[in-house]
């Protein structure tokens, strides 16, 4: 099936394919054609229940591409929304925060791109779509809600700009030169500070880390807006893990994910600079 999918795209004949590991909701794989190696990626199952339009990942790769952040674009397999992309080849997870942060900025003011992400509505759209599953929502849902809801308040209108909205450490691949920001699917047009905040709690930072990497974004970024974003950077996360209990085929314990994001987001919740920000 997967040769088949390749061969749609390079008809001349593959050498090549091979499966990479890594991804929790996609399979990707490595095909060698025409002497050149590139990355095949088929979207999991309902996928769009999860908010994922292929066409605005599509869209968001073009754009990253554009800007140098992203690997090129090499094709877009359709009606199934398949992307291709050049194969990037490097070390999965090193993103010094010196080097994403110019990355990030430059894309928050590149060209809107298609879709849109609001971390505030899609936790609630995680919930509805889990109880419609038939998933039990986990008790602390409600009071992460009204803590979100306070922090949504707080936060006001906000212009948007274009966002990747999943900058886990496995979607930054460093060449020994430099560093590129891959897969795409969640980004649309949003508020800058939960790609900066879910940057920060994907990658370990500390609060000497989130103060480096507001100044490395290069201003414009408000510290106890970013206190508060790693909070919903959390629960977005806890949210996802237990609507794909339902949606996700794939061998893997979203139960212990889910529950080990609503751990974090309470912790957070807890620290001084937080209650502080929140007001």
């Amino acid at each position: 099936m997967i040769r088949g999918i390749a061969e749609r795209v390079w008809p001349d004949g593959v050498e090549s394919v091979e499966p990479l590991g890594g991804g929790i909701t996609n399979r990707n794989f490595r095909v060698v054609a025409g002497g050149e190696t590139f990355v095949l990626r088929i979207g999991g199952e309902d996928t769009e229940l999860l908010g994922i339009d292929r066409d605005v990942e599509h869209d968001a790769s073009r754009a990253a591409a554009e800007l140098g952040i992203g690997p090129e674009v090499v094709a877009y397999v359709e009606p199934e929304g398949y992307l291709v992309t050049r194969y990037v080849e490097g070390e999965v997870g090193r993103a010094r925060l010196e080097e994403v942060a110019p990355l990030l900025r430059r894309f928050h003011g590149g060209r809107p791109i298609a879709g849109r992400f609001d971390s505030f509505r899609v936790v609630e759209a995680y919930a509805e779509l889990a109880r419609e599953y038939g998933v039990a929502v986990p008790g602390g849902y409600a009071a992460a809600s009204e803590v979100a809801d306070r922090i949504a308040a707080r936060r006001g209108r906000v212009e948007l700009r274009p966002c990747h909205d999943d900058l886990l450490a496995a979607n930054f691949i460093h060449d020994d030169e430099r560093v590129w920001i891959v897969d795409w699917e969640y980004a649309g047009m949003g508020d800058p500070a939960f790609d900066l905040a879910n940057f920060a709690v994907n990658n370990g930072l500390d609060e000497d880390g989130d103060r480096a990497l507001l100044d490395a974004y290069g201003g414009g970024a408000d510290y106890d807006v970013h206190v508060l974003f790693r909070f919903m950077s959390d629960f977005r996360e806890a949210m996802w893990g237990v609507v794909q209990q339902a949606l996700s085929e794939l061998d893997f314990d979203f139960t212990a994910y889910a529950e080990e994001h609503f751990e974090r987001l309470e912790r957070t919740a807890a620290e001084p600079r937080f209650r502080s920000a929140l007001g």
